[in-house]
């Protein structure tokens, strides 16, 4: 595939890597609106643009996208509060859109079992709660794969209606936010009881696993229209 890369900092250059592993071709790294208006026409012809930017110019970087009607992989999280009106022009005006809080396949194994044990956590009476932990550059707080975990056990889990980050409440799951160091990145749901504590965690060792899957993402959405997620990937 002919790919471009959008947003060139450490994970576009990590993109480009495992891009380049898999046998695509990367055509453009556009970090800059005139590097993006300067090369427009040939950005149309590419296959897939891969989007690894900022909360304050990803939905912006998107619509661009739609604009020259191709498909677009999204990294950046932070954003999810326009995402119907995303969703909306991607099916009414057929583009291709594939999104993710967290592109490793590892997390998103994770995402799965933190359903089931929201579950069994409801039927067993057992307190939930989240944490976690990246480095000192992350801008969004908390992170896009913490708020899809709350999510999901919001979902899952009637003992919740709502989360909030650092706060202890009733019916509200905690969500503990840290910043240090150059962490990739520490995910842990725990659930106890008076009796004992289960913990499920995720550690990511540096950014290969989501560049990965950022890739695949990109060979899974050639030739689909619509909005897609890992799910629609992995099951």
């Amino acid at each position: 595939m002919k790919i471009v890369i959008l947003g060139y900092g450490r994970m576009g250059h990590e993109v480009e890597q495992i891009a380049i592993s898999r046998g695509h071709e990367v055509f453009h790294r556009i970090d800059t609106e005139e590097e993006w208006n300067r090369n427009k026409e040939d950005i149309s012809k590419c296959d897939v643009v891969i989007e690894f930017s900022t909360p304050a110019t990803v939905v912006a970087n998107i619509n661009k996208c739609f604009d020259i009607n191709i498909p677009v992989v999204v990294g950046t999280t932070g954003w999810y509060d326009t995402l119907d009106e995303i969703k909306k022009r991607c099916d009414d005006e057929g583009h291709s859109l594939f999104y993710a809080p967290n592109f490793s396949i590892g997390m998103n194994f994770v995402f799965s079992l933190n359903k089931q044990m929201a579950k069994f956590a409801q039927q067993f009476d057992y307190k939930l709660e989240i944490a976690e932990t990246h480095h000192i550059h992350k801008l969004d707080k908390p992170s896009g794969t913490a708020v899809k975990l709350a999510d999901d056990i919001i979902a899952n889990n009637s003992n919740y209606d709502g989360w909030k980050l650092d706060i202890d409440e009733d019916k509200t799951l905690r969500v503990n936010a840290i910043r240090k160091g150059e962490i990739f990145g520490i995910h842990e749901i725990t659930a106890e009881s008076a009796c004992d504590r289960i913990s499920l965690s995720h550690e990511a060792f540096s950014r290969k696993g989501f560049a990965t899957g950022a890739v695949i993402a990109a060979e899974f959405l050639r030739n689909r229209k619509g909005v897609f997620t890992m799910e629609d990937l992995m099951y």
